[in-house]
């Protein structure tokens, strides 16, 4: 087997009380994987809410601060725009639509 093959790993170690430990076994017990797997899947799945929560937070206020920005300083509207909202206007009009 070449290294390439070779999944690498990096080791953890973790003091926790025997109680702590109890509770981990027993569900780790009840879902069929061994405390290892289970606390990897555990520590893993929080991980990814954390960073998925921060980030989403991250966004929102950007979009927010964004949005905010864009109407405090509205462009000025394009000779196109002008002109599609006359030919609307003369659209609705002519159809006889009130305002």
């Amino acid at each position: 087997m070449s290294d390439k093959n070779l999944q690498q790993t990096a080791r953890l170690e973790a003091r926790v009380n025997p109680e702590i430990k109890a509770l981990w076994q027993k569900a780790a017990d009840l879902q069929g994987v061994t405390l290892t797997d289970f606390v990897i899947a555990s520590v893993q799945e929080a991980a990814y809410n954390v960073i998925q929560q921060h980030q989403t937070l991250k966004l929102s206020l950007e979009d927010a601060e964004a949005f905010v920005e864009a109407l405090q300083n509205l462009p000025k509207p394009s000779d196109s725009l002008i002109a599609a909202a006359l030919r609307y206007k003369q659209i609705i009009q002519k159809n006889g639509v009130n305002d």
